[in-house]
């Protein structure tokens, strides 16, 4: 399929909306650069105006997303930072972004998913409860020491 090329300009105004519209990281905004079909040659020069003018700002996306998963999906840090590596996004963005977690609230959050994911295996052997709780803990990206306290 033949895609039309755009110019430097067009491009610009299409990934100022899309930085505009949600908080991107740096990789997706390249990957819509290449979406889009803009030469190579100019892809530095796009994304530097972005972040110059304020569109584009990993650690705001860091903490946007961290933010983000954290209250909604109530995922763990481990998850978390797992997700924001995935998307390239450096290793101080994604510690400044975790800090924002209060610790309180982590270690609250983490004994009500634990208590409410125990209690819904009711008809199970105390061991097997145990170890699914934990199993399940551990998928939502909680750090194991953390899960360990716990559940015992």
């Amino acid at each position: 399929m033949y895609k039309k090329q755009l110019t430097k300009e067009q491009a610009l105004q299409k990934l100022k909306h899309y930085c505009s519209y949600q908080e991107r990281c740096h990789h997706e905004v390249k990957q819509k650069l290449y979406d889009l079909g803009v030469s190579k040659r100019d892809h530095d020069e796009i994304i530097s105006t972005l972040i110059e003018e304020g569109y584009l700002n990993e650690e705001r996306f860091a903490i946007a997303f961290a933010g983000g998963r954290w209250r909604m999906k109530q995922w763990g840090r481990v998850k978390i930072k797992y997700e924001l590596k995935q998307r390239q996004v450096s290793e101080y963005s994604i510690k400044k972004a975790l800090k924002q977690i209060s610790e309180e609230e982590y270690l609250r959050v983490l004994k009500e998913l634990a208590d409410e994911k125990y209690g819904s295996l009711k008809g199970e052997h105390y061991l097997a409860r145990k170890k699914k709780t934990m199993d399940y803990l551990l998928q939502r990206g909680f750090e194991m020491e953390l899960v360990k306290g716990v559940i015992n």
